[in-house]
């Protein structure tokens, strides 16, 4: 891989062959564990403008009409997270010059604040094959990390590391971006008639505990507003001009006609027929290739990160395939068509569990490699690791064609169907209704596509070794539960990420260049003193980070959020702000004072704390930091995925905190809302 300095540039047919469609990955390490940006493509013509909005791609309008961007999204990586974006070079508009990549942060966020800045670009294949680390961001809130731009037939790259202290507005009208503000200032009135009484309220019940000529601020948690908005309401995002009306499901169900409850309503994709794992695979793959071939957005959102270019997409089932004396018939084929050129890969399907065997997707890599296939894609309940790979295969390197191994769970095919039906929207309503009906289908106890359900044959032992004392540090079972709790965790934000329609992502507290499996070792040896499993999960527009621990020792599950205190105000006002707004959380909630000292302060249950708020302030006046919402579950014993499973119970603790309390708390000023508002406000 190449590293780059600042201002230096390389073509990318001198580094690949497979450069007709790249994979472009920008990444950066928060020490918080909460600090993160967002992504921006620019298309830019000779003049090095936009030809108009639509050239400009963020989060809100993450793909190209022509597939020659797209958006891909955050993947956890060992020390954080990193946004990945599509290019399908051959796609690009001959009118388009340059493609500029940049990253913006909001509210008073810097730059400077995270490590490890960088950009990397792989080819079709996976491969990587540049790297340019950002040094010294300082201040800037906005920063150009390169751009991809012509030359001749081909492209080169150019590393360029500007930023913009301006921010993102700073940086899109530099390029031609129109930013209109064309949203109605919110009124009082559109605040809710509940909420404007409960503001009300909160002010007087303020000024009546607060000495004379200070103005109360009763806001739990209330960062610092940007500059410019605290002297007024803030208006709503102006709607991207480059956004189209798309379908979506209807929030409100409509009414049946049936008689009765026990009328089943007919189903494209039946399940009741399947009896055994081989029905169930062969059933699984088709009905998703089929669904693929048909809507584009949602293959595009399947394949574009496999290297895949847009075009006219084609899939196939049970294919025979000649492998010396025994054909090889893998469970489905893909072959994408643009510009009179294929893109092909195979398929191997497992479902209900079974796992991956090494030897029959070596012989797929093989055959692919023969006859000139792009890649392999593998499609199993189980989530794959960075750095620990599901079947480990051998690549014969003297072959001047490179075939990728890819691999997609099935819980990451529920939550792209779930995004695009039920967030994002699809182009007509027949797309829309057959990802429902896929998703149907995928979420059916019968259909084996359950994703990541088992913790091993090691669980048990583990939690044996754990409760009489006997694990020893170095024992391998404790990283193989480490492994798939770390697996656990991932599914967790892929479900209740689609569920929201928020990014939901695992937070990683990993220095600068941790290698994978070390962290993994040392989480294993620290499972083995201490008896718990700790995850972070970092969830858009909540004002902290949701924490998951496992005890193994006591059996119970706690699920907290640490909840900044506001920066004015008093602490009584706070206190009694924050139990209004947990009114309807449950009685066993428990809250903690976080005070700026070693020494733990004030904690009770809610149930004891609502007719007495005052309770949460120390005694000694110690300055408050925030607040530790908790709440206590016991964790199921079993392996796998049953009622009385470890997994469904870390599932059920993780949307009773997030639906029970973390809803009711306030929304952070400094939430990500669109980046269209962030223009306007910086």
């Amino acid at each position: 891989m190449q590293e780059m300095i600042m201002g230096s540039n390389v073509a990318l047919a001198d580094l690949s062959e497979d450069v007709g469609s790249v994979i472009v990955s920008l990444g950066w390490v928060s020490p918080t564990g909460e600090g993160d940006a967002d992504v921006s493509v620019l298309l830019l013509d000779a003049n090095g403008k936009v030809r108009s909005d639509s050239d400009f791609y963020f989060y809100n309008h993450p793909v190209a009409a022509d597939g020659s961007v797209q958006l891909l999204g955050k993947t956890p990586t060992a020390d954080g997270s990193e946004d990945r974006i599509s290019f399908d070079l051959t796609a690009v508009s001959s009118g388009i010059d340059r493609i500029v990549v940049a990253a913006s942060r909001y509210g008073e966020a810097r730059f400077g604040e995270l490590e490890d800045v960088r950009i990397t670009l792989a080819d079709a294949a996976g491969e990587s094959l540049l790297r340019f680390a950002v040094d010294d961001a300082g201040s800037v809130t906005a920063v150009i990390f390169g751009e991809l731009y012509r030359r001749g037939e081909g492209w080169k790259f150019r590393a360029v590391g500007q930023g913009y202290e301006t921010g993102l507005a700073g940086l899109a009208t530099d390029f031609g971006v129109d930013i209109e503000d064309d949203a109605a200032t919110e009124t009082d009135a559109e605040l809710g008639a509940a909420e404007a009484d409960e503001q009300v309220d909160g002010a007087a019940s303020a000024a009546a505990e607060e000495p004379a000529g200070q103005a109360p601020l009763d806001a739990i948690p209330a960062p610092r507003l940007p500059e410019g908005e605290a002297d007024g309401p803030r208006k709503p995002a102006a709607r991207p001009r480059t956004a189209k009306k798309k379908v979506t499901l209807p929030k409100t169900v409509k009414k049946t006609l049936a008689e009765n409850d026990s009328w089943r309503q007919a189903r494209l994709f039946p399940v009741s027929v399947l009896k055994s794992d081989r029905d169930r695979e062969m059933r699984a793959t088709s009905v998703l290739l089929s669904v693929m071939a048909q809507v584009p957005e949602f293959s595009r959102r399947l394949t574009a990160g496999f290297g895949a270019p847009a075009g006219r997409m084609e899939t196939f089932t049970e294919v025979s395939l000649p492998h010396g004396d025994n054909p090889r018939r893998p469970d489905g084929v893909i072959r994408v068509e643009r510009a009179g050129k294929l893109w092909t890969a195979l398929v191997e399907t497992k479902t209900n569990g079974n796992a991956l065997k090494a030897d029959q997707v070596q012989a797929y890599m093989d055959i692919a490699a023969r006859r000139g296939y792009e890649a392999v894609i593998t499609l199993t309940n189980d989530v794959a690791l960075e750095g620990s790979p599901l079947v480990d295969v051998k690549i014969d390197k003297r072959r001047k064609h490179k075939v990728a191994l890819w691999h997609l769970s099935w819980a990451e095919v529920t939550q792209q169907a779930q995004m695009l039906i039920r967030h994002e929207g699809v182009g007509n309503a027949a797309h829309a209704w057959l990802l429902q009906e896929l998703l149907h289908y995928l979420q059916h106890e019968n259909s084996g596509c359950h994703g990541f359900q088992n913790m091993g044959p090691a669980w048990v032992p583990v939690r044996n070794g754990i409760d009489d004392e006997t694990l020893c540090q170095g024992d391998a079972r404790a990283l193989e539960v480490v492994e798939n709790w770390e697996r656990l965790i991932r599914q967790v934000c892929l479900r209740l990420g689609g569920e929201l329609g928020q990014k939901v992502l695992p937070v990683q507290r990993a220095k600068r260049g941790t290698d994978p499996k070390e962290r993994r070792n040392r989480l294993a040896d620290q499972l083995c003193l201490n008896g718990r499993l700790r995850a972070e999960l970092r969830i858009d527009g909540i004002p902290g980070v949701l924490t998951v621990s496992a005890d193994l020792r006591t059996g119970k599950l706690r699920t907290g959020i640490d909840i900044p205190a506001p920066e004015q105000g008093y602490p009584l006002s706070w206190a009694k702000r924050l139990v209004r707004r947990l009114a309807e959380a449950p009685a066993d909630l428990h809250v903690e004072t976080l005070l700026d000292s070693e020494t733990g302060g004030p904690r009770g249950t809610l149930e004891r704390l609502r007719p007495e708020p005052a309770d949460l302030l120390p005694k000694d006046n110690a300055k408050i930091t925030g607040f530790r919402l908790s709440l206590l579950k016991s964790m199921g014993s079993g392996r796998g995925n049953a009622e009385t499973g470890f997994i469904r119970s870390v599932d059920d603790a993780v949307d009773r905190f997030y639906t029970t309390v973390v809803v009711h708390l306030d929304t952070p000023t400094t939430r990500r809302t669109s980046s269209k508002e962030r223009v306007t406000a910086e």
